[in-house]
């Protein structure tokens, strides 16, 4: 399929999942999470195997267009004809959760102050809002082990996140997986609201009011409901009709 608005010959479903990553890079940049041109949003191109979309590197997350996304192999080769260069180095770390993850349609990577700020923290994640409690119930640590660019860390970040959607990298910052690029992003929305408001809370000098662990164990439940089951797709298409109005132009 050659779509009319770009020079990319791809299936419809390869369209829809860059519109999407287009948006996913805008939407960071509209919440202030970008970090300049680093960190990474990856999607798997459906029905494609080890073919993944990445950011043309060095362009703002503000500037993504669905077009410009790179297509690349699980060593960040690039698999299309771009003019637009790829940060091989940069998709380590994406490149070991998709070929252990086989659900993760998504891997979202962020540099927040807010994230680095609690991922310098012995105790990582506390129990104190309501917004944790479903962080805690998918969560894991990754030791900082230098920029993410040998091979030989990938087992080590693999095990770190086993089957949980959050993966806090410590001294580094935040990760959330996603079986769709909504559900990424919602994660991720979540986890960084968790770093915020913990920042906040430890700020106000007070004594901090822990969250039971039996609340938590049932944490995975409660979401599902205040979901309708939706997840991601509950907000997406709104978080996309609010892309149209201030930062238009991302399905190109």
């Amino acid at each position: 399929m050659h779509h009319p608005t770009s020079s990319v010959i791809c299936s419809p479903e390869e369209w829809e999942t860059r519109v999407d990553l287009a948006a996913a890079y805008r939407l960071v940049s509209l919440f202030h999470w970008d970090d300049l041109v680093f960190t990474h949003i990856s999607a798997r191109v459906p029905g494609e195997d080890n073919a993944f979309l990445i950011n043309p590197y060095g362009m703002l997350f503000e500037e993504i267009t669905a077009s410009s996304l790179v297509k690349v192999d699980t060593e960040g080769n690039k698999l299309s004809d771009s003019p637009y260069p790829v940060n091989p180095a940069g998709f380590v770390i994406h490149s070991a959760i998709h070929s252990a993850r086989h659900d993760a349609q998504c891997v979202l990577h962020t540099h927040t102050l807010n994230g680095v700020g609690i991922s310098a923290q012995r105790e990582g994640v506390l129990p104190i809002s309501q917004q944790s409690i479903f962080v805690l119930s998918s969560l894991g640590y990754h030791d900082y082990e230098g920029v993410a660019l040998r091979d030989d860390e990938k087992p080590r970040l693999v095990r770190d996140l086993g089957d949980n959607t959050y993966l806090m990298l410590r001294n580094h910052g935040l990760l959330t997986v996603g079986s769709t690029i909504a559900d990424a992003f919602q994660a991720m929305y979540l986890f960084e609201a968790v770093c915020a408001i913990q920042v906040r809370a430890q700020a106000g000098g007070g004594e901090l009011v822990r969250v039971p662990q039996a609340i938590i164990s049932t944490a995975r439940q409660q979401a599902a409901q205040v979901t309708k089951g939706m997840g991601g797709n509950l907000a997406w298409p709104g978080l996309k009709r609010r892309l149209d109005r201030e930062l238009p132009g991302y399905g190109m």
